[in-house]
């Protein structure tokens, strides 16, 4: 056992259980991630060059969305490529600094993706409620500002928490029951009064959690009762072609980090738990590229483009 006036030296390392599979299933497992996470990789890589390239393509919405696939990019080589590796080796061990790096990156690469979805839906709240004033209001200045702004208060945010963290002790339970190196995992596993980091995730985590969503929800009750006050098919179906694709990606987001971290418990950890968590780190950074491709005409005519020339250098 370790004396309370230990700290974090206690423990050198940690164990990940990673994902609950069998012998057997290692290898498909194993693939399956492996081409989910190169498709991610690939497929966001794709939107930035895209967004680069293509001049149509500047413009706050794909400003955004760039920023967008960059962190998606992040967030899940943050964590996927150690799983992977725990999935083909039996060396599931993390080093307790390496671990801490992972947490800090996992949690500032969620925030900000938190934060670029806000920011996102206030710009199409201006595009639909306010068209005329567009490009007045979304100057590049003030674009700069709101992802210049949303990298910072995810740095202090991810800085916060890993700091309260690193005053803990870690004596005897060493064992993570998750694929990465999850906030409120190694809360469970300290032997310290963890009372002020509970109280930190659901004040200061909650309000980052509460206040964008508030933001995303406000724009859009005002951009439905800006379409219903003059009905029109037309107009409608243009403005969920406009909305439709980042609505489908918040729902999808907050969904499953509600279900990481406002509904899970500090006592137990369950597989459900686990497939959030996958469906969060994995299967949201895989979608979001097809998600915006798919129904956008600009990104469309954009990789038409971008094949053409490629095609035409052979």
């Amino acid at each position: 056992m370790c004396s309370c006036r230990e700290n974090q030296s206690s423990v050198s390392e940690f164990l990940l259980l990673g994902l609950p599979i069998r012998p057997e299933q290692r290898n498909i497992f194993f693939i399956l991630f492996l081409a989910m996470y190169l498709t991610t990789v690939l497929g966001n890589l794709l939107i930035i060059l895209l967004i680069r390239l293509n001049s149509h393509l500047h413009t706050p919405m794909y400003f955004f969305l760039s920023h967008l696939a960059f962190s998606d990019i992040s967030l899940s080589s943050i964590t996927v490529p150690k799983m992977l590796m725990n999935i083909q080796s039996q060396q599931h061990s993390i080093s307790y600094n390496g671990c801490i790096s992972q947490m800090y990156f996992f949690v500032f690469f969620g925030c900000l993706d938190n934060f670029l979805l806000a920011v996102m839906a206030y710009d199409r709240y201006v595009a639909i409620c306010h068209p005329l004033h567009y490009i007045t209001v979304m100057r590049e200045e003030l674009c700069i500002c709101l992802v210049a702004g949303s990298w910072f208060f995810c740095c202090v945010h991810a800085l916060l928490h890993t700091l309260l963290l690193i005053q803990l002790s870690f004596c005897v339970k060493n064992t993570i029951p998750n694929f990465f190196c999850d906030l409120t995992a190694l809360l469970k596993l300290s032997c310290s009064d963890i009372s002020l980091n509970k109280l930190a995730i659901f004040t200061e985590g909650g309000l980052l959690f509460i206040l964008p969503l508030s933001g995303i929800l406000g724009s859009y009750i005002c951009i439905g009762s800006t379409v219903l006050r003059v009905p029109s098919t037309k107009r409608f179906f243009k403005s969920f072609s406009t909305c439709g694709s980042h609505l489908f990606v918040v729902s999808l987001y907050y969904g499953t980090l509600a279900g990481v971290y406002f509904f899970s418990s500090f006592q137990s950890s369950s597989d459900k738990d686990i497939v959030a968590s996958v469906i969060y780190t994995v299967v949201t950074p895989l979608l979001n590229p097809f998600i915006y491709s798919l129904r956008n005409k600009d990104i469309k005519q954009a990789l038409e483009i971008f094949v053409t020339r490629a095609s035409s250098f052979k």
